[in-house]
């Protein structure tokens, strides 16, 4: 990708030096909080799918466990693309572009579609697909149903994370959360009378709950545009403008950047669907407590992954404005703030590390050594929680930079020259079991953590730059 030279900022040694780091700690603290509880919304919902289903059956969820793997697969690629929203659009709202800021978001939108109608299809042949990966034909069959529910979802759930990328990158975070706070109560009550046939809705079980899943998240997408078109700031923008003009030179900027953003995502999740399957080598024991841990994780994981985002926004703003030091500021601030949550929430789990397994198990007396193992996974993660945040945020604080190539190659190390060897080194040929697989987790994640840093840290210090929005145009 092509560079420009950045125009020289004031130094950090200015007297103003505290009251800017304090003014962006603040800024991206009032951007973060909306965002991770958005996020944390969308646990929320998963969760209540999760728990309604589990009332049909060990079978059931199983299945849907299954359909969940299949289709993450196919939405980690449209995902990768719509995180590349955030930053070309930051950048421009930083250089007060906002014909650029809608060209992103229309280039956005066009990619959900397009990359939503073959991926949807390819859904339907979920059966298919997992049969052939060797699952068994009832469960494939009962994956399927599911899938076919839950395949419409995807085109709107990418075009709600566009629109919400281009509200973070204007600085008004608020109506995702308002959304997704709707939404909740909504997803539960849809689940519950698609699933069970109540409310005079049709008894459809695992069906219903896909297509609740759909309905909610085509709700959502209408709700985010109608606030991008009737709203203040957005309407301004008009992101639906010209929505037929196909920009093809944007487009193929957003799949230089999110492409590999979809590949690192990939790589991570591929890492921690290893790591389940090591642990169902060891025992039955060992995979629950696994799941506990790594749920545990994916909770707290959330509000990392909200700065995350607030981080790419920042960073893209001043990156708009060529401000040099407001780039560098803004990304460590946003890693600061998430390394600090996760040590006070690694503080409260390691004290909590008997009870929340008790959250997971309904006869703890049956489970005791499930329990004991998730206990000291817990404090195990005491490490992976912290660099899990920290290497989240570093990851979008590049994604502010238009840097997703070279993170790509370093997760392929991290995660699978150090995590995965690791992981099976010291479980196996070392003896070590579970606690061998978590330590190798904590070691790729950690790698990870410390390589893309020191990326950030150099790029930034040589005032490194991508093009600006308008040599783009």
């Amino acid at each position: 990708m092509t560079t420009a030279p950045t125009i020289a900022t004031a130094g950090a040694d200015t007297p103003a030096a505290g009251a800017l780091w304090r003014l962006e700690f603040a800024e991206t603290a009032k951007l973060a909080f909306p965002l991770a509880v958005t996020q944390l919304g969308q646990i929320a919902m998963m969760t209540t799918d999760l728990a309604l289903l589990g009332r049909l059956g060990d079978q059931v969820v199983a299945a849907a466990a299954l359909s969940h793997t299949v289709l993450f697969a196919a939405f980690t690629l449209g995902m990768g693309l719509m995180s590349a929203v955030a930053p070309l659009a930051s950048q421009a709202f930083g250089a007060r572009n906002p014909r650029f800021v809608r060209r992103s978001v229309r280039v956005g939108l066009w990619a959900a579609v397009l990359a939503g109608v073959p991926l949807t299809a390819l859904q339907f042949w979920g059966e298919e697909i997992l049969l052939a990966l060797g699952q068994a034909p009832e469960s494939a069959e009962l994956a399927g149903r599911y899938l076919f529910g839950l395949s419409w979802c995807l085109i709107p759930a990418w075009a709600f994370m566009a629109l919400r990328n281009f509200m973070s990158a204007v600085n008004r975070p608020e109506p995702a959360l308002w959304i997704t706070l709707a939404a909740i109560p909504l997803n539960g009550v849809l689940a519950y009378a698609l699933i069970y046939g109540e409310l005079g809705a049709p008894r459809l079980d695992l069906l219903g709950a896909g297509l609740a899943t759909t309905l909610v998240n085509v709700f959502m997408c209408a709700a985010a545009i109608w606030f991008a078109y009737t709203r203040h700031p957005f309407k301004k923008y008009r992101v639906l403008g010209r929505f037929w003009r196909f920009d093809w030179q944007l487009f193929r900027q957003l799949l230089v950047i999110g492409l590999p953003i979809s590949g690192s995502f990939l790589l991570e999740y591929g890492l921690f669907a290893a790591a389940a399957l090591l642990m169902g080598s060891i025992s039955t024991s060992a995979i629950a407590a696994h799941q506990i841990a790594l749920q545990t994780a994916a909770v707290l994981y959330m509000v990392p992954f909200g700065i995350s985002l607030a981080a790419t926004v920042r960073v893209g703003q001043a990156v708009g404005r060529r401000d040099g030091d407001a780039t560098r500021r803004a990304g460590f601030t946003a890693m600061i703030l998430a390394v600090a949550f996760m040590v006070v929430m690694t503080v409260i789990v390691a004290f909590s590390r008997h009870s929340i397994p008790l959250l997971f198990l309904g006869d703890a007396a049956a489970s005791g050594e499930t329990i004991a193992l998730a206990a000291t996974l817990l404090v195990l993660g005491a490490t992976f929680f912290i660099t899990d945040g920290a290497q989240s945020v570093a990851a979008g604080a590049l994604r502010g930079l238009n840097d997703t190539r070279i993170p790509l190659l370093i997760a392929a190390f991290s995660f699978w020259i150090i995590g995965f060897v690791s992981s099976y080194a010291l479980a196996f040929p070392a003896g070590l079991g579970a606690i061998g697989v978590w330590i190798g987790l904590s070691l790729g994640t950690g790698v990870f953590a410390v390589l893309l840093l020191w990326r950030f840290h150099v790029l930034t210090r040589a005032h490194y730059m991508p093009a600006a929005p308008e040599a783009s145009v």
